[in-house]
């Protein structure tokens, strides 16, 4: 959808903010562009859309060379957001929202109808925010409408320079949360600009890493934190890319430990055989659990006795979360369920296992095969030699 073929931009006092850049972005791929300041990401973004044009090389966009496009027209078709957003103060949320629109000669209302949309779509109630002025959200509604107006178009390519920069932390990971929502369903091409190298790991199908002018390196957020290209790389990601890495390493079936379990209907077990155990419904769902101290009543179901379930997550939610949970509910362990088929209970992960999930995730990436054929070494091992 993108490509770069050996572009540089170097300006009038010889200074080279670009060195012969060469990269493709694919289809619905979101590409995060991190660096340090005055690295040459936001100059790579803005020659997309020829708000730069670059001294060498070419750009394709959907095949196209952009330096044959009007740079009107392509703008038009190239959604955009920037940090302080740029809504035009004297126009209404939803007057901002359907500007592109009416530009590309779409009816008043149409565009109007498309404008309130998309409103909805970022979480903003057409009904109660479509009057408002800019001056009248907070920022975080402002950005809402800044991505809401640079998709009304339905344009292709969406590029995002720092969009979540100007606000805070809380509501940044809002943000954060609310786009990879809206990209699961819109699925738009994406270069995002950002210094924040979590941003760019929680955000990035893929990452550049920039150097200076130049991408030290190109590739899926778990192999950059696993195996960074040089020591630039590694210094920039930082020693603790090992913490980062939980964010995008998935729990996988594989690193599921087996406790026991009981049903809601069987008759208390005199011995769990461990502490506690998994309580299932008649279908295996998942519904809580039950202590050796419960247990040991004798009397009754296990209905009776059993606790709510609080620790639990998906089959593939990240390790970060479930590292978070953990904390959250002081729990040694939590639940891990299929989330497609109504919470079947798969099995529990335990610090541990989360450990080891971490390290099979590391060694797959160094090594280019499936976390299921890595064999890790442990002290038991190492005293057997």
């Amino acid at each position: 959808m993108i490509r770069f073929e050996h572009v540089t931009k170097r300006y009038a006092d010889g200074t080279t903010a670009v060195d012969d850049l060469s990269f493709e972005v694919a289809e619905g791929e979101l590409v995060t562009l991190v660096g340090p300041s005055g690295c040459g990401k936001t100059t790579t973004m803005k020659m997309v859309n020829r708000l730069i044009e670059p001294s060498e090389g070419r750009i394709f966009v959907d095949g196209d060379d952009i330096s044959a496009i009007d740079p009107v027209q392509l703008r038009r078709r190239i959604g955009y957001v920037i940090q302080q957003v740029g809504l035009f103060p004297h126009k209404t949320v939803l007057e901002n929202t359907a500007t592109v629109p009416h530009l590309l000669g779409v009816k008043r209302g149409k565009a109007r109808e498309r404008a309130a949309e998309l409103l909805d779509l970022v979480g903003l109630d057409p009904a109660v925010f479509g009057g408002r002025y800019p001056e009248q959200l907070s920022g975080g509604q402002r950005q809402r409408v800044g991505v809401a107006r640079a998709l009304a178009a339905d344009p292709p390519v969406l590029l995002m320079d720092e969009p979540f920069g100007a606000v805070d932390p809380v509501v940044r990971e809002h943000l954060q949360n609310e786009f990879l929502r809206l990209q699961q369903s819109v699925r738009k091409t994406v270069l995002f600009v950002t210094h924040d190298i979590e941003e760019a790991v929680r955000l990035g199908d893929r990452i550049a890493v920039y150097g200076e002018g130049r991408i030290e390196q190109f590739d899926t957020p778990s192999t950059v934190l696993g195996a960074p290209a040089n020591a630039y790389v590694a210094d920039f990601v930082g020693a603790d890319r090992g913490l980062k890495r939980l964010s995008v390493t998935p729990i996988e079936e594989g690193d599921l430990e087996q406790p026991p379990v009981v049903h809601l209907d069987d008759p208390l077990p005199r011995e769990l055989g461990a502490r506690w155990a998994v309580v299932l419904d008649g279908d295996n769902n998942l519904h809580g659990w039950i202590s050796a101290e419960h247990a040991r009543v004798g009397a009754g179901t296990v209905r009776e006795h059993a606790r709510r379930m609080e620790a639990w997550l998906p089959v593939g939610a990240s390790l970060k979360q479930a590292f978070a949970t953990m904390l959250q509910h002081d729990a040694g362990w939590i639940a891990v369920i299929d989330k497609e088929s109504e919470g079947r209970f798969l099995g529990v992960l335990t610090p541990a296992r989360l450990h080891e999930a971490l390290r099979r995730s590391t060694t797959a990436d160094a090594r280019d095969i499936a976390r299921a054929e890595v064999e890790l070494e442990t002290i038991a091992a190492i005293g057997a030699d």
